[in-house]
């Protein structure tokens, strides 16, 4: 009798230690693999800016060796000067109307700022961008009492940059519509577009 209790209760606890062994097991396995990666469009497209040499900075790929300017610092450029010329535009003349000031650009790089005297009321001088196709290191003016106009740049029809005697008005307007200079200033201009040709641009 003892030997039949002995033996069942040797394989009760057979099937007490299978079951707490499948329980343990279905605990321990997991249901996503830790080393699974969800290869959609967003991992194709790392993949292959990581093969082609692309690093990610800033939030966005850059190549790698190139260096990535700051939004800080390309603010400061634009701010210090809102116009900037072309290498390959050789001499810009850029007429400010409001501020009665030109800005003399070699190449891109702004090399003299100027007080000048433009268009009086009553006397416009015309908004937009030309060449400088007329030059006369004397000239005499044909419509207004023959009054001299010394280093004359024309540019537009009648209108023209050119040195003046009236020095003091420089730095608001006082002309008829022509773009006067200091006559030193409007020497040193003419001899810059005389070897590298020159632009005009009159803005507000």
């Amino acid at each position: 009798m003892k030997k039949i209790v002995v033996l069942m209760a040797f394989v009760m606890s057979l099937f007490t230690v299978s079951a707490f062994a499948d329980q343990g097991a279905k605990q321990t396995v997991p249901s996503v693999s830790k080393g699974y990666v969800k290869k959609d469009k967003a991992y194709w497209t790392r993949v292959w800016y990581k093969n082609n040499g692309y690093k990610k900075r800033n939030g966005r790929w850059v190549k790698a060796g190139v260096k990535s300017r700051s939004k800080r610092s390309t603010r400061k450029r634009i701010s210090k000067n809102s116009y900037r010329p072309s290498r390959s535009s050789g001499i810009v003349a850029r007429v400010d109307l409001s501020k009665q000031r030109m800005y003399v650009y070699d190449r891109g790089v702004l090399r003299h700022t100027w007080k000048v005297s433009t268009g009086r009321k009553g006397y416009g001088t015309p908004t937009g961008t030309w060449k400088i196709h007329r030059m006369h290191k004397e000239y005499y003016s044909k419509k207004y009492d023959n009054a001299p106009m010394p280093y004359a740049m024309f540019y537009y029809r009648g209108f023209a940059i050119h040195g003046t005697g009236s020095i003091s008005r420089l730095g608001r307007p006082a002309s008829h519509g022509c773009v006067r200079l200091h006559p030193k200033n409007a020497a040193k201009l003419f001899s810059m577009v005389r070897r590298k040709g020159g632009t005009v641009k009159v803005t507000w």
